[in-house]
């Protein structure tokens, strides 16, 4: 995959980790583990895209989205966990995890 494809991927993850984010802040009720389990995506998304532009190690690419991956893996089941959550919120944490699951297999 080229690089710049791989950018405008990440970018778009991105935006899916801020929808999950604000989809925190504006739902009545979204418990601290599913907010820091989001913040903790919006972190590494930002140490992945600064990685990306110094970086052009595929291996060093495919472990921090191997590591966002598992991220998400828990902020989904953060989701899952609970009976009641907003649908907007479990989609935006279910879209941002598919996503990064999706280009990391591309990448594999």
């Amino acid at each position: 995959m080229q690089p710049q494809h791989v950018k405008e991927r990440l970018s778009f993850i991105e935006q899916c980790i801020d929808d999950a984010a604000l989809a925190c802040r504006e739902t009545g009720f979204a418990p601290e583990e599913l907010k820091a389990w989001v913040r903790e995506l919006d972190r590494r998304a930002d140490e992945l895209g600064t990685a990306i532009d110094r970086d052009d190690d595929p291996g060093r690419l495919l472990a921090c989205l191997e590591t966002l991956e598992e991220i998400g893996d828990r902020a989904v089941e953060a989701c899952r966990e609970l009976r009641h959550i907003d649908p907007q919120l479990r989609s935006a944490v279910q879209t941002a995890h598919h996503e990064i699951a999706s280009l990391r297999q591309q990448l594999h």
